[in-house]
């Protein structure tokens, strides 16, 4: 992709499948790494695995704690340089019945996959904007276009999420800055996973979550990093405030 090689990319969530995988093809475009993730172990295996072709930072950080957040865009920055891209991947969510939901889970679920992203984004763009430039991925889901069962409140966050990239994307355009959405549909990461082994009602959900995709399968978290790729890159340059589904077909619209 044009633009991308010496670039400094910053990604939360990178220990996670998808996360992982956008790592790695950031490192293959010439980038360095800042990775933030809660989970240090996976943090340390992924920055042994590419580290050596690449300049990598990592840091484990709670993303739901905008103090950290801050210290740790600090640190990244100070490590590898200034973020000219940031890649909001992070998310966690638990399936189940909006009336079966205490107020615990749903406050994690908040905590994560919207305040985080919130903090992210007044942390790093505020950054970008000093420097007059940047570029934003946000990996949202199409749980928060279309609704997904059994996941009432993340589906909010992400509907959230996609609104605040759009808002953003008009506030920043004069500062250089473009902000773009990658909205996932089904596939085939931990937390679905999780879900899938819950009971013996799950090898009924996958098969139909097969059947109702036009191209037969779950996405695979290798199937995220080249639109994520692309819109950070100069080939992108006239894009910004979009949603795009990476779903195999089950959801399309113009």
């Amino acid at each position: 992709m044009k633009g991308l090689n010496g670039k400094v990319a910053l990604v939360t969530g990178a220990a996670g499948g998808m996360g992982r995988q956008i790592c790695r093809r950031l490192v293959d475009e010439g980038c360095s790494i800042a990775m933030l993730d809660i989970d240090k172990a996976g943090l340390e295996s992924l920055a042994a695995d590419i580290g050596g072709a690449a300049k990598v930072f990592h840091i484990a950080v709670d993303i739901s704690d905008y103090s950290a957040v801050c210290k740790a865009v600090d640190a990244a920055e100070k490590a590898i340089g200034s973020t000219n891209l940031l890649v909001n991947n992070a998310g966690w969510d638990k399936f189940s019945n909006f009336l079966d939901t205490d107020e615990a889970l749903r406050q994690k679920v908040i905590s994560i996959n919207l305040n985080g992203p919130v903090n992210m984004f007044h942390a790093v763009l505020t950054r970008m904007a000093q420097r007059d430039g940047g570029r934003v991925v946000t990996i949202a889901s199409d749980a928060g276009r279309v609704g997904s069962s059994g996941q009432a409140v993340y589906s909010a966050c992400k509907g959230g999420v996609i609104a605040l990239t759009k808002t953003l994307a008009r506030e920043l355009a004069r500062r250089s800055i473009l902000l773009n959405a990658v909205c996932p549909g089904p596939t085939d990461t931990p937390m679905l996973q999780d879900f899938l082994n819950q009971g013996p009602g799950g090898q009924k959900v996958h098969d139909a979550m097969k059947r109702a995709i036009p191209l037969k399968r779950l996405g695979q978290p290798d199937d995220i990093p080249g639109i994520v790729a692309f819109l950070l890159s100069d080939d992108a340059s006239f894009i910004t405030g979009q949603v795009i589904s990476v779903s195999g077909g089950l959801t399309m619209h113009g």
